[in-house]
């Protein structure tokens, strides 16, 4: 799996795991309230699931995430993602390799979608308008050290995420999200195993 399609694809979850948390800077009551009510419907305590397709800074892809709590899944053509909250595994199905690694604070603050939620807290201002039928949040961020500076998330009338945009290093990249559906995920799905790719190599990189 290409690297920047596994980093958009936690930036994506981040957002997700991190949409219904206190925001510190300029807020719009609206656009809090709106975050709200998705955060009742994404965070839920037995898991969730959703499609997504990714463009963006020259690659593009489309799979599936499940997400649950602090841990997560993302399965694409190219491969699969687990963590399960301190161990994270990244099979690579081109050269059957799975990499294993425990995120320190730096990898996580890239890749770990339960760090951002401490980005999310503090540093972003936010706005909101109505866009066809649904809602647009905007998220702008307050210093340049931020490592997204500005974030668009769609809401649909029903408040389930539709679309997340995001600039990185002055690169654009669009998620576009479907079939968000609560699911009962138990614990193990995150976790990578053996018996299921016995011709991938894993390589231990703790």
């Amino acid at each position: 799996m290409k690297r920047r399609i596994t980093q958009a694809l936690l930036t994506l979850l981040a957002l997700l795991v991190a949409v219904g948390m206190n925001a510190q800077g300029k807020t719009s009551g609206n656009a809090r309230a709106i975050l709200d009510k998705v955060a009742k419907n994404v965070n839920r305590p037995s898991g969730a699931t959703a499609d997504f397709k990714l463009s963006g800074d020259g690659v593009s892809s489309s799979g599936t995430i499940a997400i649950k709590g602090n841990k997560f899944r993302a399965t694409t053509p190219q491969g699969v993602v687990w963590f399960d909250g301190k161990t994270q595994w990244t099979y690579m199905k081109n050269n059957e390799e799975v990499n294993v690694n425990t995120p320190n604070a730096k990898q996580q603050a890239r890749m770990n979608p339960y760090y951002f939620i401490t980005l999310y807290k503090k540093g972003y201002n936010m706005t909101s308008k109505a866009v066809g039928g649904g809602y647009e949040v905007h998220l702008t961020a307050q210093g340049k050290n931020q490592a997204l500076q500005e974030i668009y998330i769609t809401v649909n009338k029903s408040y389930l995420p539709t679309k997340v945009r995001f600039s990185q290093k002055g690169k654009w990249t669009t998620i576009t999200v479907s079939n968000f559906k609560a699911a009962k995920l138990s614990d193990s799905s995150f976790t990578f195993k053996e018996k299921d790719y016995p011709n991938a190599e894993v390589i231990d990189l703790r």
